[in-house]
C-alpha cells in the first residue's frame, strides 16, 4: 500500500507517492512537481522515481485557461493512466487554512469541504486549489480516503500574545486572529533538526523562503512565534505577495476608488518580488537580470528576512539554531550568506565553502567552525509529513 500526497502551492503543484512500512511511510517511490504556475511563468511538469531518469514535459496552457486547473487535470491524468495499478491507502492533501475548526488531520467529507471553502478568502492563492485537488481525486479514486492536513496546525501552540490582534475584542471572538502557515514544512524541518542537532530543542528560527515566505521561531520544537497571521499575506515580502503592509495604504487605495477585487489582486499577485522589480516573481530570474529594479527587489527581500529573523529571535530570548528551507532558502547561497553576515551580532557565522555546497539536495550544516549559532539548510518535504499524518488517521 502507498499514500499519495498532493500539495498545491502558490506557484507549484507537488506530488509524491510514499510506501507504507508498518506504522510509518518510507522514502518516496515517485515524486514530481508542476512548476511555473506563478504570473508570467512557464508551466512544466517533471517527475522521477529512484533509479530512473527524470521525465520533464511542458504543460500546455491555452490563453484564458487557469494554469492550476490545467496542471491539476494533467496530474490526475498521470495517475489514472500510469499509476492506476498502485494500491492507495489514502490520498493526503495539504490544505493551507484550517481556521478555528481544524488543528489536526481530518478525513474529508462533503461537509468538511463546505466548511473549508468558507476560508477561501483568507488564502485565495492556495485554499481553492487545495480543495479543487481534493474534489478531483475524490472523483478519480472514490474508494480511497481523502485526508486534509493543515498548514495552520503546527502553530496551535502559539500563545494568546501571538494570536491576538489589537482590535475590538468582539472581532477576536469571531475568529479574527493570527493563525500562522507553512506548518507542514516547519514540522518536517523540526523533525529533521531533532535528529541532527540537539541544540535545536532550544531557540530555533526556521525560514521557509520561496514564492510564499515566512519565518517561525520554536522552543522545544513547538511554534512560539511566526510571521504569517490571519491570512498568508502577512510578514515577509514574497514572490508576488506584499507581506506586512501599513493598513493605512489600503484605506488610501479605497479612498482612491479601489474595490475589493483590485486590492486583492494587488496584494496577492502584483506585489512582492514581482511588484518591486516589475520583471518576475522568481528569484532566479531576478538574479540573472542585473537590472537596478531587480537588485532592489532582491535587496528588499533579504532585508525583510534579516528583520524578521531578528524580531522572532527576540520573541524566544535569543538564537541557538537557524535553518533555511523552501525553494529560495535551499538554493540561494548568496541570500544565505548575506543573511548570515547581517545576523553576525547574534553569533551567526556562515562558512563560504559549506554554504556553496548546500544546493538543496541534502541536509547540510553551513555554519563556520566556532560559530555561536548552528546554521542548517534542510530541503523540506511537506508531502511526507502529510502522508504520515494521513496514515496516522486512517
Amino acid at each position: 500500500m502507498s499514500i499519495l500526497s498532493v500539495n498545491a502551492g502558490s506557484s507549484s503543484l507537488k506530488f509524491a507517492l510514499y510506501p507504507v512500512q508498518a506504522t510509518a511511510v518510507g522514502q518516496a517511490e515517485l515524486s514530481g512537481c508542476i512548476e511555473g504556475l506563478e504570473p508570467g511563468g512557464a508551466p512544466h511538469i517533471r517527475w522521477s522515481a529512484p533509479g530512473q531518469a527524470k521525465t520533464s514535459l511542458p504543460v500546455p496552457v491555452a490563453e484564458g485557461d487557469d494554469a492550476f486547473d490545467v496542471a491539476l487535470a494533467m496530474l490526475k491524468h498521470l495517475f489514472t493512466t500510469q499509476f492506476a495499478h498502485v494500491p492507495l491507502q489514502a490520498i493526503a492533501h495539504r490544505v493551507v487554512h484550517g481556521g478555528l475548526l481544524y488543528s489536526a488531520p481530518v478525513r474529508v467529507t462533503p461537509e468538511v469541504l463546505t466548511q473549508l471553502a468558507t476560508l477561501n478568502s483568507l488564502a485565495p492563492l492556495h485554499q481553492p486549489h487545495n480543495l479543487a485537488g481534493v474534489r478531483a481525486f475524490s472523483e478519480s479514486f472514490p474508494d480511497v480516503p481523502q485526508v486534509a492536513c493543515f498548514d495552520t496546525a503546527f502553530h496551535r501552540t502559539l500563545s494568546p500574545l501571538e494570536t491576538t490582534f489589537a482590535i475590538d475584542r468582539q472581532l477576536t471572538a469571531r475568529g479574527v486572529r493570527r493563525f500562522g502557515f507553512h506548518g507542514l514544512s516547519y514540522q518536517f524541518v523540526s523533525q529533521v533538526l531533532q535528529e541532527v542537532s540537539p541544540r535545536s530543542a532550544g531557540r530555533t528560527v526556521m525560514a521557509h523562503l520561496g514564492n510564499g515566505a515566512s519565518v517561525c521561531a520554536t522552543t522545544a520544537h513547538q511554534s512560539r512565534a511566526t510571521t504569517m497571521g490571519f491570512s498568508a499575506l502577512d510578514g515577509l515580502m514574497m514572490g508576488s505577495r506584499s507581506g506586512a503592509l501599513d493598513p493605512g495604504v489600503l484605506l488610501y487605495l479605497m479612498e482612491q476608488g479601489w474595490d475589493h477585487d483590485a486590492i486583492q489582486k494587488l496584494l496577492y499577485k502584483q506585489s512582492g518580488l514581482l511588484g518591486v522589480s516589475g520583471e518576475s516573481a522568481d528569484m532566479r530570474t531576478l538574479r540573472a537580470s542585473g537590472s537596478p529594479s531587480a537588485q532592489l527587489a532582491i535587496d528588499l527581500f533579504t532585508h525583510r528576512v534579516v528583520r524578521e529573523v531578528g524580531a522572532l529571535s527576540a520573541c524566544v530570548g535569543g538564537l541557538d539554531v537557524l535553518a533555511f528551507t523552501g525553494g529560495i532558502g535551499e538554493h540561494d547561497a548568496v541570500l544565505r550568506q548575506q543573511v548570515g553576515e547581517a545576523l553576525s551580532y547574534l553569533g551567526v557565522s556562515v562558512d563560504d565553502t559549506r554554504n556553496l555546497a548546500a544546493t538543496g539536495d541534502a541536509v547540510r550544516a553551513i555554519h563556520a567552525e566556532g560559530s555561536g549559532i548552528e546554521v542548517w539548510v534542510i530541503p523540506t518535504d511537506e508531502g511526507r509529513v502529510a502522508a504520515q499524518e494521513a496514515l496516522g488517521l486512517v
